[in-house]
């Protein structure tokens, strides 16, 4: 099909979701998330395929891990869905009714956003998690995932659209595009006749593709140069630990922590200390002079290190000589993802979430907790980091608009 006639079948069938109510929407999530049990063996086998040509085509650690299936993963893509279907459905909620002085009663309803687009990369559980929020929320959604996930992609849509079908539900409620070259993306992102909004989930190269060459209003989900201080009254120990933990529990994601910053006074401490840590995960450390000075294993970095996403074993370190110092440094080269401060101080953490502009601002904890089903949402279409409609996880209500509904008795304008 070309794009025009997958974009004219998601419009269509989105006026039949937007009015689905909320048992038949359930009733879909529950039977897609057993149909992923049951047909795992299926799913593993078509992203075998892809993992073998992503080794034979050179993708680092990072994106192989995003790009790797497992039974277990699985069954946790499955629990997001059922998670999902237990929420609140938001439409059809009526907010902020409000009775005017000529007696017209005038309200907001919160509806579908209509045809969802998502471009994205080799992450093949985005699939099932799109899918889940967007049939929960009344929207068609079309995906146009990355080459190096092609095969996974198509079994996950097979097995939820065919999941579908058999319970009598609309199946194009979940499209994919399997086209792969750039002409196919640049129509993609020009389908503004039948597409509402376009999301993209991936590198900072592919969303600021997306951005330049969209006719389609977008949604960015931005990449994750994410920031941890430790300041001078921090808990060494407990920073130690939380760094190691959004540094190495999952480096090829974008909430894992890709910068250190460090205030001077605790650095001779700190930075041995952390270093032993990290070398059970052979994290490579690049820092300043100061850093390099205090701690022998790490090796000299550039002024490019403090801008880069690694998506790999490797941390830059950043000393600085007071909070405010560490703020304009987090704030100058942060992608406005998560961000987190180590202290001990009341007020420190408070001019740290003030101050810092992020979608999420931690306090002694690990940016790690960035996610959709650790925030309570089952799981989340991407990280807005964006300031209009939608920031930060974007779960259920982030793919609502409202509309204003109002009831009258004959008023006309005078």
């Amino acid at each position: 099909m070309t794009i025009k006639e997958i974009g004219k079948r998601a419009k269509e069938i989105s006026y039949r979701l937007g009015r689905m109510s909320a048992g038949e929407k359930n009733d879909g999530l529950k039977t897609a998330a057993e149909a992923l049990i049951a047909r795992t063996d299926e799913i593993l086998k078509a992203n075998e395929q892809d993992m073998a040509a992503g080794e034979a085509n050179g993708l680092n650690g990072g994106l192989l891990d995003r790009l790797k299936l497992t039974k277990e993963r699985i069954e946790g893509m499955a629990e997001g869905i059922r998670q999902i279907s237990r929420l609140e459905d938001p439409i059809g909620s009526v907010d902020d009714m409000k009775k005017r002085p000529n007696g017209l009663l005038i309200g907001k309803k919160r509806v579908p956003l209509g045809v969802v687009g998502v471009i994205y990369e080799a992450r093949p559980n985005v699939t099932s998690d799109v899918f889940a929020l967007c049939f929960k929320t009344g929207n068609a959604v079309v995906l146009k995932g990355g080459s190096d996930a092609l095969e996974s992609n198509r079994a996950i849509v097979r097995v939820i659209r065919e999941a579908l079908a058999e319970k009598g539900l609309p199946a194009d409620a979940l499209q994919l595009i399997e086209s792969t070259d750039h002409e196919t993306a640049k129509e993609f992102m020009r389908c503004h006749e039948y597409l509402d909004v376009l999301i993209p989930r991936g590198s900072a190269r592919l969303i600021r593709t997306v951005v330049e060459n969209s006719t389609v209003p977008v949604i960015e989900t931005g990449s994750g140069n994410c920031h941890i201080y430790v300041d001078e009254t921090a808990d060494l120990s407990m920073a130690a630990e939380i760094v190691f933990n959004a540094k190495t529990q999952r480096i090829g994601v974008c909430n894992s922590c890709e910068s250190l910053v460090v205030h001077q006074a605790v650095k001779d401490e700190f930075l041995p200390k952390l270093a032993e840590r990290l070398a059970e995960k052979q994290v490579e450390m690049r820092g300043d002079p100061a850093a390099c000075e205090a701690c022998g294993a790490l090796l000299p970095a550039t002024q490019e290190d403090w801008g880069t996403e690694y998506l790999d074993y490797i941390l830059s370190i950043r000393t600085v000589s007071s909070l405010e110092e560490a703020i304009a440094h987090i704030n100058r080269y942060n992608t406005g993802h998560s961000e987190a401060i180590i202290t001990g101080d009341y007020a420190n953490a408070q001019k740290f979430l003030d101050e810092v502009d992020a979608a999420a601002v931690y306090v002694n904890a690990s940016t790690r907790f960035t996610d959709g089903g650790e925030f309570g949402f089952g799981a989340e279409l991407g990280i807005s980091t964006q300031k209009l409609h939608a920031r930060g996880p974007m779960g259920l209500e982030a793919l609502t608009t409202t509309k204003f509904i109002i009831y009258g008795n004959g008023q006309i304008r005078p």
